[in-house]
């Protein structure tokens, strides 16, 4: 097996328009036992805009300790309220 860091599997990607929403929900889940909820901006591919650049909310661990992936509908369900969509990576 190859040392070194690898890719954290099972986690979900929030991805929000807008920071303040991003930061509300990051919070929200993270009270709800997500765990970590980092939010960082992030460019998908094909944008040319630094403006239309989202916000995601990195998303590792479900509120009962499995990877975030198993909870995907639901997030994908709270990230629609904002406008946004949630994938398992």
């Amino acid at each position: 097996m190859a040392e070194g860091k690898q890719a954290v599997e099972g986690r979900v990607l929030v991805t929000l328009p807008e920071r303040s929403d991003a930061e509300e929900l990051a919070e929200e889940l993270q009270d709800a036992g997500y765990e970590p909820c980092t939010v960082h901006r992030d460019m998908l591919a094909g944008e040319d805009d630094a403006e239309d650049v989202d916000w995601v909310i990195e998303v590792h661990t479900g509120p009962h300790g499995g990877p975030a992936a198993f909870e995907e509908p639901h997030l994908a369900t709270l990230a629609a309220d904002y406008g946004g969509f949630a994938v398992a990576d």
